[in-house]
Formats: structure tokens, C-alpha cells, sequence
């Protein structure tokens, strides 16, 4: 019995701290898939140009991973703000977002993950931090022992507080208030003298900026290669259909739901069992509750 409640703990644990480390992949999806309708399925790609940029930055310069992922946020916030604007003029505007839009995202996808191979060939990549590789334990009475991984840990916290950085900008400010009526009313926002495809524009590349700082916590976590964004497809979509389309909170309340879920699977029936727990749990969200936990329903509108 002590060594079942010892792994449950463990899993339990380190499942919390993996779903902050998934809030933190999953925030900028939120913001253009959940708020803007902009499906960026190349969003875990641009995670891992982050990473390897965290990585160019820790090798040669020794600059913290952390770090480096805040100096690379102005970078993607300026690729994210080019992206839309190509994006609008040749997809949204004439109104064929739906599936040539999608294919732009795909093809963005493969010239990202191409280019890096190229640069960086298939090799996995490390940082160096003193964080990572330490862990703390914490002893329950004589059976029972917790480990806290620091790396995780750091994870967790960086991407707690972007996330909560995040949810006050966009419910606080009146930019934020105008990018969460974007998706509701267009029109009512012109009739307020408001641009809509400014605030989209903007809008668009804060959540492509959020690879920068998630890129590097992606470097802390695990070894990177140029493919591993397709690993996390699937978790970072159905983190944020499961949220709630446009939720913040529940974006981060969801990557905590998958990162549990998988950390239990994990421990007891294996890891190759994991990543199938994202693609479940989103297939039971569109079948059940489509508008995820807290979305609303199509009555509330």
C-alpha cells in the first residue's frame, strides 16, 4: 500500500508541475485559435524555434534559458505581427481562411521545422542551468518519498505567472477588453473607432511572442529536436478546447487536468500510454462538452 500511495504522490505531483510547463505551450494557441479563430497549427513549432534560439543564446553566450526566452519575446512578437499580416491580406480578407489558411499554417510549419534541421541537424540539444538535473525530496514518515524536480518546478512557476500575466492584461486593460470583443463583435468595435484587424494584428503576435518564454521552458523540461512540435500537437489543442475557447484561466486549469491524467497513465501502464491521454480526453470534450469547461454554450450568446 505504501508503494502505491508513494507512486500516486509522485504522479500526482509531478503532473501538476507538467501541466503549468503545458500552460505554458498552450497560452499562445489560446489566444489565437481561442479568441482570434486564427487556427496556428504551427504554434508547437514556433515553441521549438524558441527553444533552440534559448539554446544559441545559453551555448555561446551562457545566458540563462529563462532569460534568453524573454530577450527572444520581442523577436517572435515582431514574426508574429508579419505572419498575420501576410495571413490577412492573402487568406482573411478575401475571406479563404478556412482551408487555404490552414495549409499556410502547415506549410509555415515544415519551413520552420526544415530550417532547423538544416541549421541545427536531428541531434537533441541541451541547456545549462543550475536548476537543472537537481530535485527536492520530501520524506513522508519511512516509505514515502516525493521528488520535486527543479526543472519542473521553474516550469511551473515561469509559466503560472505568464499565464496570470496574461489573464489580467487581457480582462484588465482596454486593449485586452478589445481583444476578447474581436471575436464576439466586429462591428460593434468599429463603431467604437476601434480597428478590428489592428487589434487582431497585435493580438496575433502577443501569442506567437509567447514561444519565446515557452520555447525556453521547452529546452528546460527535455531535449529538444526540430520535429518535437509535432509531438505536441495534440496536447497543446486539446488544452485549449478542453479550457474553453478564449479562456484564459481555463487554458491553465485544463493543462493541469492532461498534465495529471498523463503522469498517472504514465506511472502505471507505462509511458508509451501518455500521449495518447490528450487525444482521449479531446475527443471526449468535442463529444460531451464541445465548449470545453469553461466556455460558453451556444445559448449563452
Amino acid at each position: 500500500m505504501a508503494v502505491f500511495i508513494d507512486l500516486l504522490l509522485n504522479a500526482l505531483v509531478i503532473g501538476i508541475l507538467l501541466g503549468g510547463f503545458y500552460a505554458a505551450l498552450a497560452i499562445g494557441l489560446s489566444i489565437t485559435f481561442g479568441l482570434l479563430d486564427v487556427v496556428n497549427i504551427a504554434h508547437p513549432t514556433m515553441l521549438v524555434l524558441g527553444a533552440f534560439i534559448a539554446f544559441l543564446l545559453n551555448s555561446t553566450l551562457g545566458i540563462d534559458p529563462i532569460l534568453a526566452g524573454v530577450i527572444a519575446t520581442p523577436f517572435f512578437f515582431i514574426l508574429g505581427w508579419l505572419i498575420y499580416q501576410v495571413y490577412y491580406n492573402v487568406f482573411e480578407k478575401s475571406g479563404a481562411e478556412s482551408l487555404r489558411g490552414l495549409a499556410f499554417f502547415f506549410g509555415l510549419l515544415f519551413i520552420i521545422e526544415v530550417g532547423l534541421v538544416i541549421q541545427f541537424g536531428v541531434d537533441h540539444r541541451l541547456v545549462e542551468a543550475p536548476y537543472i538535473g537537481e530535485s527536492w525530496n520530501i520524506i513522508i514518515g519511512e516509505e514515502i518519498d516525493v521528488a520535486i524536480p527543479f526543472r519542473l518546478l521553474v516550469a511551473f512557476v515561469v509559466a503560472s505567472i505568464a499565464t496570470l500575466a496574461i489573464r489580467a492584461y487581457l480582462t484588465k486593460t482596454f486593449f485586452g477588453r478589445a481583444v476578447r470583443a474581436v471575436a464576439q463583435d466586429m462591428m460593434a468595435l468599429r463603431l467604437m473607432g476601434v480597428d478590428p484587424i489592428r487589434v487582431k494584428r497585435i493580438a496575433f503576435a502577443m501569442g506567437v511572442a509567447t514561444a519565446g518564454v515557452g520555447g525556453a521552458l521547452m529546452i528546460i523540461v527535455l531535449p529538444i529536436e526540430p520535429s518535437l512540435g509535432r509531438l505536441y500537437l495534440g496536447n497543446v489543442f486539446a488544452i485549449v478546447v478542453l479550457g474553453g475557447l478564449g479562456s484564459i484561466s481555463g487554458t491553465l486549469l485544463a493543462a493541469v487536468i492532461i498534465g495529471v491524467a498523463e503522469s498517472i497513465v504514465a506511472t502505471f501502464f507505462g509511458p508509451s500510454w501518455a500521449p495518447a491521454v490528450s487525444f482521449g480526453i479531446l475527443l471526449a470534450v468535442l463529444a460531451f462538452r464541445p465548449e470545453g469547461l469553461f466556455g460558453k454554450t451556444a445559448g449563452a450568446h
